[in-house]
């Protein structure tokens, strides 16, 4: 038998959902008061805050294309009107497609126009029936009465194109009917009766003056001022008591009362001078504030891209709790000739299959309204399940989409190549693995790095005494050993500069260490690190990659920034090669001196280099017992400093799929770099003729070589626009310069190719955001106040544009609230 509170009486039951929801007293049935639970519901929640949300309704994810989603009719009763209220907050579902599918006869085919939408603003398509729907029936025609034709435009949807234009007699004008009182018009003015909550006639007949409906907005702003404040600081909303008796009630709570005491006006309106019905300090209250803030910032992610092309980029990741979310970025252009990289939405999978991730991203796009067939370009990591040639997601994407090409994450690919390419040489290798044993030693234990930290600091007083140092703001810090990653290449390159930093501090601390270890080992291990630190060919080794890192460790920081582009990016690698083939014909000298002094400071003993190499392997073989009459500056140089060299080249030249090499040329035609000296008239027409044919009608396409021409003697000496470096300066560039109206199909043709990604980077940096979000102790979170929760704190930059009016009107819409907060209209 189950125990019941005497609260649970008096609550709100659901209707229509079988017997076993609705509760059956027993005659001799026990009921608890708990007397907590009713000073709770008594004092503490809002009247406002308990009435039906959507908990088990999946608000977020509602299907918005009217040919799949379910009838108003088949949800509970006490569902409907919150139903209704999320439907028209997303508005009718108006696809923009470049071009609508034919049916009807043969001889005559017809197809949608979007031109519709816009004379009949009611009006809904559904791509996958092909069909249109009207908007105001589907949320409140009443049941239909089986007469033929009474449910075309809500439940069947409506085909017949033909019957459109035909003047009086067209379809969409007969349903509407020329009768006020005809079911169109009666669904259009409950619609709006709804959409305006104040002309409700619960409303008008409870008469709320306006000082009052002022005092309620400012107790919702208030509430929002604090939502919006923990939000971007990345701040826990509740505390673990948040009773009135409490020392610390919680993050929002103390927020608020932090805000009262610097304004009278708001002490005078919030928390206990609140109404007991209308408080807005709820955790539900606190949650929808920022859902509404959430959609906020998603419609204007949908706003900023229009009708434009866009890019997938997609990653997923564990939590905290162990949930595998996927992230869901999209790169495009905006009006003014921005690259955007928006964080669209996060969704929880329950496997990673890339049928599952197709599946959950097509319903986010639909969600929001965004053409599968606008898809140019996807960008995801090296898994298996992401890149497969036949099954992988980019292959599904494909069938779909051919124009969907795929770009594996450069950064991420470079990264890997890189750490492959320095393992490929055994001594190189070798030092990595000694690297790591240096650094675990010394950092093993904190008294060991408090020693550290502590002669690092000393050995920085003693060089500034004598002036051995640079003194500034910022220089000098005292850091640590870092552990080489075993995939981030940047990670090792900062492993071996803060080991090269702290030379000195770290060979004096494992020298103490081998002296007045507590035990054989911790002595041994220490005295073995010294050797190796007193080794020239460790010291010569890790000169040699540093050299090699920072060239290759600027080209992977570069790729990971928002707005690079595919173009730029391949630049970077061209002039990293170049680079890189630049040290290994004349940078050894330099290098080999740099080594010697750094020996001498330190006094490591440096061989001779005209001396002969006696290689370890070859003497231990039989056949191998001759002379090679290799010198010490030859292994050295060849062996290690020109072979590790070589591999990151190799490495670098190996990296991309012919398809994507013929794309990437192609596209480096435009690159305004160095007064355009890349430009191709007919490298730029095979671009928009092989890879984009879609995007450009036959016409256009003849059309662009003659554009071609008139850009080739117009732009490169354009006051404003003959010096730019990047092709995302040049889209900018002609929009700012109104050059976009003299050469629209060259603008168009760089906007799908800066919609390719150059890395991934943006859905890592949503991971980091969740993890510092959700934590060990915020480890329950929900998934959709987690999804939430990140769009604000990542997308803060939109956040921050949405006014507080804005979102007290959007939080009215929501449901029925008790407290008014606009005027009746």
């Amino acid at each position: 038998m189950t125990k019941r509170t005497i609260t649970s009486y008096f609550l709100p039951q659901k209707k229509g959902r079988g017997d076993e929801d609705i509760p059956v007293v027993e005659p001799n049935q026990p009921i608890i008061i708990d007397n907590e639970e009713v000073e709770r519901n008594i004092n503490n929640d809002n009247v406002d805050e308990q009435m039906p949300n959507e908990e088990g309704i999946g608000l977020d994810f509602l299907m918005r294309d009217p040919g799949l989603r379910k009838q108003i009719e088949t949800y509970d009763s006490d569902e409907k009107d919150l139903i209704r209220r999320s439907y028209i907050d997303f508005g009718p579902y108006q696809p923009k497609l470049d071009n609508y599918p034919y049916s009807g006869s043969e001889k005559h085919p017809r197809r949608f126009q979007k031109s519709w939408f816009v004379k009949f603003p009611w009006l809904e398509y559904s791509p996958t029936m092909d069909a249109a729907y009207c908007f105001y029936c589907f949320l409140f025609a009443k049941k239909s009465l089986g007469r033929c034709g009474s449910d075309t435009f809500t439940l069947k949807g409506f085909k017949n194109w033909k019957k459109v234009n035909n003047g009086k007699d067209c379809a969409f004008l007969c349903h509407m009917g020329k009768d006020s009182n005809s079911a169109h018009n009666f669904s259009t003015k409950c619609y709006f009766n709804l959409k305006n909550q104040s002309a409700h006639i619960e409303k008008v007949v409870e008469k709320v003056t306006a000082e009052e409906i002022v005092k309620n907005r400012l107790r919702l702003k208030t509430s929002i001022d604090a939502v919006k404040w923990l939000t971007f600081q990345a701040c826990a909303f509740r505390g673990h008591d948040e009773r009135s008796s409490s020392i610390n009630q919680g993050n929002f709570l103390e927020m608020l009362k932090l805000l009262a005491l610097y304004n009278k006006d708001v002490d005078s309106v919030i928390l206990d001078n609140a109404p007991k019905n209308a408080k807005y300090t709820s955790p539900l209250i606190q949650k929808e504030i920022l859902h509404v803030y959430a959609r906020k910032v998603q419609n204007s992610i949908r706003e900023e891209i229009g009708d434009a092309k866009f890019c997938l980029i997609v990653d997923e990741s564990r939590d905290i709790s162990k949930k595998e979310q996927m992230a869901l970025v999209v790169r495009y252009v905006d009006r003014s000739g921005l690259v955007r990289e928006r964080f669209l939405d996060l969704v929880h999978v329950k496997d990673t299959t890339s049928k599952t991730l197709k599946r959950e991203i097509c319903a986010v796009l639909s969600h929001h309204n965004l053409n599968l067939q606008n898809i140019r370009g996807q960008g995801y990591d090296g898994a298996s399940n992401m890149r497969g040639e036949w099954n992988g997601l980019q292959a599904l994407f494909m069938k779909e989409c051919p124009y969907a090409y795929y770009i594996h994450c450069l950064a991420h690919q470079l990264q890997l190549a890189f750490v492959a390419a320095s393992r490929e040489v055994p001594q190189i290798h070798t030092f990595f693995q000694q690297l790591i044993f240096v650094v675990n030693v010394v950092t093993s234990s904190s008294k060991r790095h408090d020693e550290l930290q502590a002669t690092q600091l000393a050995e920085i007083e003693h060089l500034v005494e004598i002036e051995g140092l640079e003194t500034g703001k910022g220089l000098n810090q005292i850091g640590t050993l870092q552990r080489p990653g075993d995939t981030r290449w940047s990670s090792h390159y900062k492993s071996i500069s803060s080991l090269l930093r702290m030379y000195c501090a770290t060979r004096l601390v494992l020298a103490n260490i081998a002296s007045e270890g507590t035990t054989y080992a911790h002595r041994g291990d220490a005295l073995n690190g010294v050797k190796l630190l007193m080794s020239f060919e460790f010291v010569f080794n890790i000169h040699v990659v540093k050299e090699i890192m920072a060239i290759t460790d600027g080209l992977c920081q570069a790729l990971q920034l928002k707005t690079q582009d595919i173009v730029n990016a391949m630049h970077l690698v061209f002039t990293t090669k170049t680079l890189l083939q630049t040290l290994r014909n004349d940078g050894w000298e330099s290098l080999l001196h740099n080594v010697k002094v750094f020996c001498e400071k330190n006094g490591v003993t440096v061989p001779d280099m005209d001396s002969p190499y006696v290689d370890v392997l070859k003497s231990i073989r039989q056949q191998s017992r001759q002379k090679d009459n290799v010198t010490m500056e030859h292994h050295y140089r060849v062996d290690i400093f020109m072979a590790a060299i070589d591999r990151q080249l190799q490495e670098l030249n190996a990296r991309f799929s012919e398809r994507a090499t013929e794309l990437l040329i192609l596209s480096a035609a435009l690159n305004p770099r160095d007064g355009y000296k890349s430009f191709n008239i007919e490298h730029i027409f095979k671009l928009a003729r092989d890879f984009y044919p879609i995007d450009f009608t036959e016409h256009e396409k003849d059309h662009l070589s003659y554009e071609l021409q008139h850009y080739w003697l117009d732009i490169p000496i354009h006051p404003v626009l003959k010096n730019l470096t990047t092709l995302g300066d040049l889209c900018q560039g002609l929009v700012t310069t109104e050059k976009i109206k003299d050469y629209p199909l060259v603008s168009r043709l760089i906007r799908l190719v800066l919609t390719l990604p150059a890395s991934t980077a943006t859905t890592e940096r949503a991971f980091s955001a969740m993890k510092i979000v959700k934590t060990n102790l915020r480890s329950k979170m929900e998934d959709d106040f987690l999804k939430d929760y990140l769009i604000v704190y990542i997308e803060k930059e939109i956040a921050e544009t949405l006014s507080e009016d804005a979102i007290i009107d959007a939080f009215y819409m929501m449901k029925e609230r008790r407290a008014q907060l606009n005027d009746i209209r």
